[in-house]
């Protein structure tokens, strides 16, 4: 098998679904490289928030790399590793409202909270989409695994992370509120593609039949983890500005 996934295989011009999986390695690889050479310029208090986005977007580029190869042998959607990878990311996506929070006052409890609530929702997910993916079943742990996702909603817009947000000055609730938006508005795009790949679908109707789970998944994983980065970056340069603005 190994050797198989190494062998070159042509993406044929109609193959979405390999044609995005290349593209999000790039895309993943690519922000890697700008995050990780981008750390030595910024202030110290935001290096880490940056070193944490570009491990996230190598990370999801290494799997990309592997899913690509692994869909082009066998021709199946590569469901375990896509839930490793985001078991590593997601939390690792969590970790940064703690991060950008912290000097407000943010405690390690709540960045357990947020961990705790990504781990379940993955999870459920998994047991929903692999194990339960061509059975009724399959719309009922979406359901549960939406508790997570839900609660995770609920600490970043009405929660402790906003209300230290607001506490941490105009630029930390500014990135706050666009993170929170990527997490209510970009994060929904992965239960089209839950409800796409499953026969449970949406209350046991599969109203998404004939859309490609990995082409959903593949361009929202693009659009979060680097846009996640993104924000970041941003937050850390507009401080740098403004921290240069006030010694003059």
């Amino acid at each position: 098998m190994y050797s198989k996934l190494l062998a070159i295989v042509p993406i044929a011009s109609t193959n979405y679904v390999a044609f995005t999986f290349f593209v999000g390695c790039m895309a993943m690889l690519a922000a890697s490289v700008f995050f990780f050479f981008e750390v030595s310029n910024t202030d110290k208090k935001w290096r880490i928030s940056i070193l944490v986005s570009g491990l996230i977007t190598f990370i999801a580029a290494v799997h990309y790399y592997y899913m690509r190869d692994y869909f082009l042998a066998t021709n199946q959607s590569p469901t375990f590793f896509r839930y490793v990878d985001w078991l590593l990311t997601v939390p690792l996506m969590c970790v940064e409202f703690y991060l950008i929070t912290k000097k407000a006052g943010g405690k390690i409890g709540l960045l357990w909270k947020l961990i705790a609530a990504s781990v379940f929702m993955l999870v459920t997910g998994y047991i929903g989409e692999a194990i339960y993916g061509t059975e009724q079943q399959s719309w009922i742990w979406g359901f549960v695994s939406s508790i997570g996702y839900f609660y995770i909603v609920y600490l970043i817009w009405f929660g402790e992370v906003a209300k230290l947000a607001n506490d941490a000055g105009p630029a930390v609730a500014k990135a706050t509120k666009s993170l929170a938006w990527f997490v209510l508005v970009g994060w929904a795009i992965y239960p089209i593609g839950y409800i796409a790949g499953t026969t449970g679908g949406l209350f046991g109707i599969n109203v998404l039949h004939g859309l490609s789970l990995d082409v959903v998944y593949n361009i929202g994983d693009a659009i979060n983890k680097i846009g996640f980065g993104l924000v970041i970056y941003t937050l850390a340069q507009s401080e740098k500005v403004s921290d240069k603005v006030a010694i003059a």
